[in-house]
């Protein structure tokens, strides 16, 4: 429930020292049947906007997105963000991009698209450092899909893992996570010193729903797919979306001494 999150504030510091760190899918916006079709609801990026200056610019969105694709998403905001699991980072809202690990091998790619021609429904999206294989069109494959990508990963010298996501699985390099995303910037201003809360919904959050936690703050999470509803802090988007707005109000309302 939302009420969960409210502990954040028992000390009475308030939430003006937060550093806030989103998922997108799932978190911010609701999971569509292929990654195209998803879109940002109404208000969504103007909320972010005001959360952000409120915070003094400690938010950042942490997905297994291309930052590209999160603009896409968000315009004509371009947050601090790091995209396909941490591979990609832009440290400056509306700043440049910094890749942080080498394209999925260009045979892997055929090999992996030819694989998964075997049935309709299943959709291969390319994230440039990974690759990630959507069986939402045909939940009924997830396991046979699963065990076809397993048997590729040796072929890549160690250096790639497989993680699983909401009716996704994706080939992903090792060295690279939410997690380790989270502590980067949480070593660089404007977040340094602030306590780190991280939302998310799947496996592909948990590195970094734990390393908030591991700093002193929280791992605050969705409930659907894959965290149960009765044990997650959320109840779905909308319920984020909700305590997001009122952790900008009262922002706001200490800011300009109204508290």
């Amino acid at each position: 429930m939302v009420e969960r999150a409210a502990h954040l504030d028992t000390d009475g510091r308030g939430f003006g020292d937060l550093a806030l760190f989103l998922d997108l899918d799932g978190t911010l916006i609701d999971i569509a049947a292929e990654p195209t079709a998803a879109f940002a609801p109404a208000g969504l990026v103007e909320q972010l906007e005001r959360l952000s200056l409120e915070l003094d610019g400690a938010l950042a969105i942490l997905s297994g997105r291309a930052i590209a694709a999160i603009d896409g998403l968000l315009a004509p905001m371009r947050p601090r963000a790091a995209g396909v699991h941490g591979s990609e980072f832009r440290e400056e809202a509306g700043g440049a991009i910094t890749r942080m690990a080498p394209d999925v091998p260009p045979d892997l790619v055929r090999e992996i698209r030819a694989l998964l021609e075997f049935a309709p429904g299943i959709v291969v999206e390319m994230k440039g450092p990974a690759l990630a294989t959507h069986f939402r069109l045909a939940p009924e494959l997830g396991l046979e899909v699963e065990r076809r990508l397993q048997e590729l990963l040796p072929r890549l010298g160690g250096r790639y893992e497989l993680r699983p996501g909401r009716m996704v699985l994706e080939v992903v390099p090792k060295a690279v996570s939410k997690g380790s995303a989270l502590r980067h910037f949480m070593a660089t201003p404007p977040f340094a010193g602030r306590r780190p809360v991280m939302i998310g919904d799947d496996a592909g959050d948990l590195s970094a729903l734990r390393a908030a936690e591991a700093l002193g703050g929280a791992g605050l999470r969705v409930g659907g797919e894959f965290f149960e509803s009765r044990s997650a802090e959320f109840q779905g988007t909308a319920a984020v979306r909700q305590w997001l707005a009122q952790v900008a109000d009262h922002c706001e309302e200490r800011r300009t001494g109204v508290l």
